[in-house]
Parts: C-alpha cells; sequence; structure tokens
C-alpha cells in the first residue's frame, strides 16, 4: 500500500481490526481442528463461537483449496446452501494460503451483498499440520472501525487531466469570457461573500462565468451564481451578515490576496491560463484547474508565497509535494 496519508489512515484501521479478531479467530480455528472435517460438528462449533465475532457476518471452513466443507454460520442461524462452494478465486485466498497463519484482506465488493466487505482468513492446524481453513466475512458498514473521518492531508498536489486536450493545448487561446469582461466587480462581490456573508467553499468558474457556492448556514447544498448575480451588489441581500468563523484556516484578510492570485493565473498567458478557481476557508486549500485539463490543489499560504515552487512552475510529482 502506498505511503499516502489515505493509505496509512486504511492502514490503521485494519490493524485495529486485525487486533480486535484476531484472537478470537485462532481459538474459533482451534476447536474447528478438533472436529475436522465433521460437517455437522464444525456448523455446531461455529454456531457456538459467532458470538465471540459480534460484526460478523458469516463464519464458514474450508478445505485447503478453498472448497467449503460448512455451511455459512451466523447469529441468525445455518446457510447450508453454501456449502461445497468453490471459494479459490475470490480476492481473499488469492494471496493468503501458506505464507501466514492469519490474513485480513483488501476490501472487496461481496457477491452476496453487493457491497463493500472483508473477509480473516485463518490457518486451522493440527499437529503443526495446516488442515483447512476459517473464513469470517465483515460488512464493512457494520465496523465500528471504519467510522474515522480521513483528513484531507495540506499539501501540494498535482493532477494530469484529460490527454487528448493537453495533446492539443497549444493549437488554442483563452477567449475572453464575460466574467473575464467585469471581473473586478466579480472580485468584490465574490470578497463580500466571503468574508461577510457566511460563504465557506466556492468555486469561481471564469470560462463559463458562473461560481458554486457554499455557506455555513447550509452546508449541504451549493448555490449556483451566473453572471446576472456576479454582477449585481444586490446579491449580496440574498445572504444573511454572518461574522467571518474563528475556525475558519485562511485568515480573513488573505482572501482578497487569494482572488488576485485568481486573476493573475488567468491572464498570465494565452494558452496555458486558469479555467476555474476554488477557496474553502476551513481546509486552507486552494483549488486550481487550468486550460491544459491539470489541476492543483495547495495550501493557501504556498498559493500566496511568491518563492513557492508552484510560481516557478516546478511541478515534480502528480501526487506529492513537489521539491
Amino acid at each position: 500500500m502506498n505511503n499516502d496519508p489515505i493509505s496509512a489512515s486504511i492502514a490503521q484501521q485494519r490493524q485495529a481490526l486485525a487486533d480486535m479478531i484476531a484472537p478470537q479467530l485462532a481459538a474459533i480455528a482451534d476447536a474447528c481442528g478438533k472436529v475436522w472435517p465433521n460437517r455437522e460438528a464444525l456448523n455446531q462449533v461455529l454456531a457456538d463461537m459467532v458470538e465471540q465475532l459480534p460484526y460478523c457476518s458469516f463464519l464458514y471452513c474450508m478445505e485447503r483449496d478453498g472448497i467449503q466443507i460448512s455451511d455459512n454460520i451466523n447469529r441468525n442461524g445455518y446457510y447450508p446452501e453454501h456449502f461445497g462452494r468453490d471459494r479459490s478465486q475470490r480476492p481473499y485466498l488469492k494471496t493468503v494460503y501458506p505464507a501466514v497463519d492469519y490474513w485480513l484482506s483488501d476490501a472487496y465488493i461481496s457477491l452476496l451483498s453487493v457491497r463493500p466487505s472483508i473477509t480473516a482468513i485463518q490457518l486451522i492446524k493440527v499437529d503443526g499440520q495446516v488442515i483447512g481453513l476459517l473464513g469470517a466475512d465483515f460488512d464493512l458498514r457494520n465496523l465500528p472501525l471504519t467510522q474515522q473521518l480521513y483528513d484531507e492531508p495540506g499539501q501540494w498536489r498535482q493532477i494530469k487531466g484529460d490527454p487528448s486536450i493537453r495533446e492539443f493545448l497549444f493549437q488554442q487561446t483563452r477567449s475572453k469570457s464575460v466574467l473575464d469582461e467585469h471581473i473586478n466587480e466579480v472580485m468584490a462581490i465574490i470578497l463580500e461573500l466571503f468574508t461577510q456573508r457566511g460563504v465557506f467553499h466556492g468555486k469561481l468558474l471564469f470560462s463559463s462565468s458562473r461560481a458554486s457556492l457554499w455557506l455555513v448556514d447550509d452546508p449541504y447544498r451549493y448555490r449556483i451564481l451566473e453572471m446576472e448575480s456576479l454582477i449585481d451588489p444586490d446579491i449580496c441581500f440574498a445572504y444573511p451578515l454572518r461574522p467571518y468563523p474563528d475556525s475558519a484556516v485562511i485568515p480573513v484578510d488573505k482572501v482578497e490576496s487569494i482572488l488576485d492570485g485568481f486573476k493573475q493565473l488567468r491572464y498570465a498567458d494565452e494558452t496555458v491560463y486558469l479555467r476555474s478557481g476554488s477557496v474553502n476557508i476551513f481546509n486552507g486549500l486552494i483549488g486550481l484547474n487550468f486550460s491544459c485539463d491539470g489541476s492543483h490543489y495547495l495550501p493557501w499560504e504556498d498559493f500566496l508565497d511568491p518563492d513557492n515552487a508552484f510560481w516557478a512552475g516546478e511541478i515534480q510529482s502528480t501526487t506529492r509535494p513537489a521539491k
């Protein structure tokens, strides 16, 4: 797994889940080994011990080749239709045997529930010899450990866009949009909405002359402002006065400088120019999309730093901070 913040968050969750279920699976596997390979006895062991895994969707036993020799068992009962099922090609078996005694699979889409799931596999041994496999399926939505929210990292990221757009980039030039013709009025109104009217996230689409806005009073829905509204100061009456949030990462006196940066990038070059720019005052990230269809996400401090590598065009990576 990649050494990035998302992967690190996932790895932490997987380790917490392993710590929670691995000892119970080992005990269940040991009990199964004592009655192997009797189907009825295995079913009884699984039914008696499934309560030790309160978030488990199904328990089952398999031969070493992945053929199931027990029913599916959970707290609601037995599911005999799975007896004899060949699980050898499922994602959770392709890399486990015989490398380790215990394995927690990557998440996959369950064939039964058609939902993201994960499976733990425990080798069943007698006198040190592997005789079979114990499987435990978990629906991700039932796992309390997966409820931790991933935090977006505050680092510069560049994401390449459509190759077909980049291929013909130098055959195009910037066309002056209606927003370009009124950019000073638009920026003044957007500044007012951010600093005085409760907008916390906004995206300006220069080429299509519109804006999308999210407000602290109604964060689950966005508003779309077209040019008629973007150049009309009366639009401010549609948004009640709100103090600038104390929890905002971007200082209130820096918002205008960020909008000025958008203007600079819009007019910096007739071929490579800014198509859209976004600001989120709570996570402090600036989003930029250019005519080449490339996108950048960078912290506001870097965006306002004229010595930052971004302004020098020193782009080294599509997923990590530039060096």
